[in-house]
């Protein structure tokens, strides 16, 4: 009998189960099931609308996912369900739901169908800015000890400010919630029968400490007194960290499933943080930057640092036996398709037509020739508001330098120089809090699609780069941790970080940066950080301005 792992990968589009063969590496199947609901971004399935930045989903679009793919790709290579030894999983987050305490979401009951509140909000709903700030403001006057090691701030895109704004606006969902939770750890309990909190979600997204635990009763009772209790009474279960094994799979989902019962099922990881284990990384040094919609910064290390703007330090967050370190940018992949979408002429679109290609692609060729600086245009990556190092989602993009001569591939291209000037900029905090940056390597499709990306980042950054050597490096990173939470006697694998060194895959390339682009990018980097200064800290508060205005309009 052959020896199989089933990772896990949900998306915010879609929910991806990869078979991996843990001896030998390969990637055997995939099947995709793309979410029926997507995204509720204008309005919920009674046609309720949503307000402008909100971002919701149906949890049922995340069970049935789970049950067809999974059964598509054992059925479809005819996999015994004994060779199954170990099932990872990856989420979205902070994607929280409100949930009863039999396993129910809050938004499946009939009195709560119409209720906004209700349903999953997802990583990207940017409806509780003010709920973020309220709670940032009594955090920096009661000086948590936890603040600094979160970037000093409080993103409306974790766990609390959702919760809080359902209490503020909806206090009767928040009544009839037993539990708040993120939704892999949901997943993982509808799996395995067993309520388990993940280290990785509740260490980044919930402030969760592993001596500390989550912040005190006195902070949320000085928050608002409704939630002084919302640990015990919401939140509450047993902490599991990355690596370990949350459960066993229950008898009735492993019929559903086509798989057996009592399959080792791994504690859930962020998934953009299963990256890591997929690019084979289980040791300090190097940091992994997933390029996708939005982009993340991880690294591991042996030492609890802040970093500043940084979304957490977290013992066995990612890898076990390690803190892990997470910064990230807001807008990458959604502004290059952004920019295709809406700003390119038809004569573009047509030319990749009649050839056959994407418009990414043309844009490319057509800037093979391209010398940095060229075109005098200078992006802000804020398109979707600012993670690290600002950690504010009020604030805009930003294109300068543009005249009645400028290309349409000029602007993309600074929108990619955008987007590795905050890289940079994230590099250099890590290395300010004593983490030396020895190695980098990019996941996620862009970088495997788009080589002149890489060459940019090579150039802008002044580093080596390697890319990850597979399509679909966080359904691989989950199933090297479903392969860890496995016996070892089973596997061969002692822990997570020896699997991810077998498993994990990057190309045998290495991009090394154009000195001469090198020097031009340093003259521009020095502009970018005067942008940044100005327009982020509030030397000029115009983009914020602007939105103010923008809401009162609408």
């Amino acid at each position: 009998m052959s020896k199989y792992a089933i990772g896990i990968d949900y998306g915010t589009l879609s929910v991806r189960a990869l078979l991996v063969n843990i001896e030998t590496g390969e990637e055997v199947a995939a099947s995709i099931y793309e979410y029926p609901h997507g995204v509720m971004e204008e309005h919920i399935p009674t046609g309720k609308k949503l307000p402008v930045g909100w971002a919701l989903q149906d949890p049922q679009d995340y069970l049935e996912g789970l049950l067809v793919t999974v059964r598509d790709v054992v059925s479809r290579n005819k996999i015994l369900p004994g060779e199954v030894v170990g099932i990872g999983l990856d989420f979205t987050s902070s994607t929280v739901i409100p949930v009863k305490a039999d396993k129910t979401p809050v938004c499946h009951l009939p009195e709560f169908k119409d209720e906004p509140h209700a349903y999953v909000k997802l990583w990207k709903h940017h409806g509780a800015e003010e709920e973020a700030k309220l709670m940032n403001e009594v955090a920096v006057a009661r000086n948590e000890e936890w603040l600094p090691t979160y970037g000093g701030k409080i993103s409306s895109e974790w766990m609390y400010p959702k919760i809080y704004e359902t209490l503020r606006h909806a206090p009767e969902v928040y009544e009839a919630a037993d539990r708040f939770m993120e939704a892999g750890d949901w997943i993982i309990w509808q799996m395995t029968g067993v309520e388990t909190r993940s280290a990785c979600c509740a260490g980044y997204k919930a402030y969760y400490h592993h001596e500390n635990g989550y912040p005190s009763k006195e902070f949320f009772k000085a928050v608002d007194p409704r939630m002084e209790n919302i640990v015990a009474d919401k939140l509450d279960a047993p902490i599991k960290g990355v690596g370990e094994k949350a459960g066993h799979l229950t008898a009735s989902m492993a019929r559903e499933m086509g798989l057996m019962e009592g399959i080792p099922v791994a504690t859930c990881i962020i998934d953009a943080h299963a990256s890591l284990p997929g690019c084979g990384i289980g040791e300090p040094g190097k940091m992994m930057i997933i390029v996708g919609t939005s982009s993340v910064h991880m690294m591991l290390g042996e030492k609890e640092v802040a970093i500043k703007g940084s979304s957490g330090t977290v013992k066995d967050g990612i890898m076990p036996g390690y803190f892990g370190y997470e910064a990230g940018q807001s807008c990458v992949g959604d502004h290059f398709a952004w920019f295709v979408e809406n700003c390119v002429p038809e004569s573009y679109e047509q030319e990749a037509r009649v050839r056959g290609i994407s418009i990414h692609q043309l844009l490319s060729e057509k800037l093979s020739t391209y010398k940095a600086g060229a075109s005098g245009l200078l992006a802000l990556d804020w398109f979707n508001g600012v993670r690290t190092p600002l950690m504010d989602f009020n604030l805009n993009g930003l294109i300068m330098g543009m005249n009645l001569l400028t290309k349409p591939e000029e602007i993309y291209l600074s929108l990619i120089e955008a987007t590795a000037y905050g890289t940079r900029m994230i590099i250099e905090g890590f290395e300010e809090a004593g983490l030396e940056v020895k190695d980098i390597t990019l996941s996620g499709g862009i970088p495997i699609k788009n080589e002149m990306l890489v060459q940019v980042y090579s150039d802008v950054c002044n580093r080596k780069i390697k890319v990850v050597d597979s399509t679909q490096s966080s359904a691989l990173g989950a199933a090297i941790l479903g392969a860890a939470a496995a016996p070892e006697r089973i596997t061969g694998f002692k822990n997570a970080n020896e699997a991810a060194k077998k498993l994990g895959k990057v190309k045998d390339k290495v991009w090394e940066p154009n000195q001469d682009n090198v020097e031009i990018y340093n003259e521009l980097y020095e502009e970018y950080k005067t942008l940044h200064t100005y327009f982020g800290t509030g030397i000029n508060d115009v983009m914020k301005h602007l939105n103010n205005i923008r809401e009162r309009r609408k």
